[in-house]
């Protein structure tokens, strides 16, 4: 199954961000669960993070991302990529 990564830039303030963030982690369990062997994390200088996961096709992957609480509640701005892994 191809990699995706799901890069994103916080849009609103941290009070809001943490609102949807119980949700999101909810949301990366069961797409590992669902065997996508999500990976979710934010960058250290503060602002932005990454998802990546794996899913069947591009259009799948959108449709997987659509549902993430972040971007469903606006909290991030994101670029969506499939990742090609050279080497393992």
């Amino acid at each position: 199954m191809p990699w995706f990564v799901k890069i994103e830039r916080g849009i609103v303030d941290k009070t809001t961000f943490d609102q949807f963030v119980a949700a999101h982690k909810a949301f990366v369990r069961d797409l590992i669960a669902k065997g996508h062997q999500a990976k979710t994390g934010y960058w250290a200088e503060y602002g932005g993070g990454m998802l990546l996961f794996q899913a069947e096709s591009l259009d799948e992957a959108k449709a997987i991302v659509a549902q993430d609480p972040l971007i469903q509640n606006g909290c991030v701005s994101y670029e969506l990529h499939e990742w090609r892994v050279v080497v393992e």
